[in-house]
């Protein structure tokens, strides 16, 4: 009996077939596999929360990771617009309620000051700090039908206290006073569970932006950790998750809609490639 020698090349794909690839899936009214890409320069190469004014698609307003400046441009121009308002510091999303912007930093402290100041090279903001527990914070959400603001933990606690409840991502709303006086805060939770049971997600969720689909009413939840979105009900029950492609996903860090309810996810660029932002219009 005689043995053919398979060609390297032939051995490779018959290596690489046995290996199942993961399966690509969208929600209802978007195809994530096919975005409009829009390139960022260097001033925002870790572009890590977007967000617009009213909804209105003509301007993104974003942050960078380091940098204490809020940025304004245009999607497929190349100029930014900024203003600084503090330090450089881990910022991780931006929110715009009744026309003041909202900046998260990791650790849960807020900053806040009037859009206005966009024309302008500095501002002073309003700073709130010590409002939620200790842990690492990167998704905020502004309402402005109901002027609450929505914050998601990553990983909450501190020592032997950090993430004890390992099915549950901590979340916050917070109702702000016109004297900026200390916000009203109040706590849910999203129980995770599903995410192992159904779709054998590994680990607690890691929450890294989130937004609202006005049209539906659910919450879209990404994790950059584990390049999935995640989507619950009005009252936070998971009831999809969807795989995201690492082609077109290098580290989701922003998600926002526009008032025609196209989607848009931002993603932190690398050493390879710089920031960007996609959109995906809305299927009818």
């Amino acid at each position: 009996m005689k043995f053919r020698v398979l060609p390297i090349y032939s051995l490779l794909l018959l290596m690489f077939s046995c290996f199942q690839q993961p399966e690509y899936t969208s929600p209802k009214g978007y195809n994530l596999l096919n975005p409009e890409k829009f390139i960022r320069g260097e001033e925002l190469l870790e572009i890590s929360g977007i967000d617009f004014r009213d909804g209105k698609p003509d301007s993104v307003f974003a942050i960078n990771d380091e940098d204490g400046k809020l940025f304004a441009f245009a999607l497929g121009k190349k100029k930014n617009k900024s203003v600084r308002f503090g330090k450089g510091g881990d910022y991780e999303d931006i929110a715009i309620l009744n026309n003041r912007a909202f900046i998260l930093r990791s650790d849960g402290k807020l900053f806040s000051f009037p859009m206005d100041s966009m024309n302008k090279k500095k501002v002073e903001p309003v700073e709130w700090k010590e409002i939620v527990p200790k842990g690492e914070y990167e998704g905020l959400y502004a309402d402005n039908t109901t002027g609450k603001l929505y914050m998601l933990c990553k990983s909450c606690g501190k020592g032997k206290e950090k993430d004890k409840d390992k099915h549950s991502v901590m979340g916050y709303i917070l109702t702000l006073s016109e004297d900026s006086s200390t916000p009203n805060v109040q706590s849910f939770q999203i129980d995770s569970r599903i995410l192992k049971d159904r779709y054998d997600i590994k680990g607690q969720l890691k929450p890294s932006a989130l937004a609202r689909n006005e049209a539906t009413g659910e919450w879209y939840i990404l994790s950059a950790v584990q390049k999935v979105l995640v989507i619950t009900d009005s009252t936070w029950n998971i009831t999809e998750m969807h795989r995201l492609s690492p082609s077109l996903f290098s580290q989701p860090e922003g998600i926002a809609f526009d008032n025609a309810n196209n989607l848009y996810i931002s993603n932190e660029g690398h050493e390879l490639t710089n920031g960007n932002v996609l959109r995906f219009n809305v299927i009818p």
